[in-house]
């Protein structure tokens, strides 16, 4: 079979979706796959550019579709479970204590957020697989409550089979226009930052103000 190389004339040589198709040129579907375990682990990588220009390359016949969708779920696995190996390794007395040095933060947050996990920790595994900057980070928690690891793939297989099914088919049918999902999720992403921007913010002014009323109050 003759070699099919990705030809993208919208991208520099040198940037994420040049580097993603000299994996893809260079290893097939498993250089996509290899491409989106290392975005689950450094997420300044884009899924946003990654899978729609497998889903492209697919489209083009470099790589089947099939392929595509497997081996990007597979990197997706394996890059959840580095980091949940890494929440594990830290563990819950080490998070205490780390937790104990920070500033306008009390043990009872992290004992309430526990609780959450073990209550939502399922839903938040797949559910989070498919919301931009918390694709990565819902992993770390997930193994420092040590989630059982069984369950903890399943999960995560799910969610990012249907994470990278969207966008992969999106660069699938959108063919030399691949590029576009970058933009709308890129678009989705930035209201995420922002609300947990605010989130944070809104976090910070309760807890200093909480702690202004207990110091006025407490009797001189």
């Amino acid at each position: 079979m003759d070699h099919i190389t990705l030809a993208l004339p919208q991208e520099p040589a040198d940037g994420i979706a040049g580097w993603a198709a000299d994996l893809v040129d260079a290893m097939g579907a498993p250089g996509a796959g290899l491409a989106v375990a290392l975005e689950n682990l450094f997420p300044p990588l884009p899924s946003e550019i990654i899978l729609p220009l497998a889903g492209f390359a697919a489209g083009q016949g470099v790589i089947s579709l099939f392929a595509a969708l497997f081996w990007t779920t597979l990197g997706s696995v394996v890059g959840a479970v580095a980091l949940y190996w890494i929440g594990a390794l830290i563990g819950r007395e080490r998070m205490y204590a780390i937790w104990a040095k920070l500033p306008l933060v009390k043990t009872a947050d992290l004992e309430r957020t526990e609780e959450w996990f073990a209550k939502h920790g399922t839903k938040a595994v797949f559910l989070g697989r498919m919301v931009p900057i918390f694709r990565s980070l819902i992993s770390v928690p997930a193994g420092l409550e040590r989630m059982p690891l069984p369950t903890f793939l399943v999960l995560t297989g799910l969610g990012s089979l249907v994470w990278n099914a969207v966008l992969v088919l999106s660069g699938y049918w959108l063919g030399d226009q691949w590029d576009k999902v970058g933009d709308y999720v890129g678009v989705i992403s930035k209201a995420v930052l922002v609300m947990v921007v605010l989130a944070l913010a809104f976090y910070i002014v309760v807890r200093l103000r909480s702690r202004g009323t207990a110091q006025h109050r407490r009797p001189s």
